[in-house]
């Protein structure tokens, strides 16, 4: 389990990616921020309604541009307590099931498909799986850089 500690890295800023399982989009973004800017940025992930676990294509198209990910569905309860240097809600669903007391800090929504929502073979699905993954990686960067 990953602890926020923002005394340790005063210079690397937190951002907590929020949407509703948990399972998919969030945790793509906290392995894409992690992966790719551990000097700057401490990437979490949770859910509002979170689904216990983490879409087994999540892992697969990560693997895919060489990011391991170990990440585990969980609630955004478990970070009650914790200041965010930023939040992040990456679906409509989140954004409106925010909780209270995460709206103190400085918050972004950008709403991204949900590729678990889609239904078709496994090659349909890794591809709605890669569009969303690719979609992050551009659109998530530039977010952070405005707040650096």
């Amino acid at each position: 389990m990953s602890t926020v500690s923002k005394k340790n890295h005063s210079a690397i800023k937190t951002v907590l990616f929020l949407c509703t399982g948990n399972s998919c989009r969030s945790q793509i973004a906290e392995a894409l921020v992690n992966s790719r800017f551990p000097d700057r940025w401490m990437a979490f992930s949770a859910g509002t309604k979170p689904s216990g676990f983490v879409h087994p294509l999540t892992a697969a198209v990560l693997e895919e541009i060489g990011i391991t990910h170990d990440g585990w569905s969980k609630n955004v309860t478990h970070y009650s307590g914790i200041d965010f240097d930023l939040i992040v809600t990456v679906c409509n669903s989140a954004a409106d099931d925010c909780p209270v007391w995460l709206l103190s800090g400085t918050q972004f929504h950008i709403a991204f498909d949900d590729p678990a929502s889609f239904v078709g073979d496994e090659d349909f699905m890794l591809s709605k799986f890669r569009q969303v993954r690719d979609e992050i990686s551009i659109k998530i960067p530039g977010l952070l850089a405005r707040y650096e």
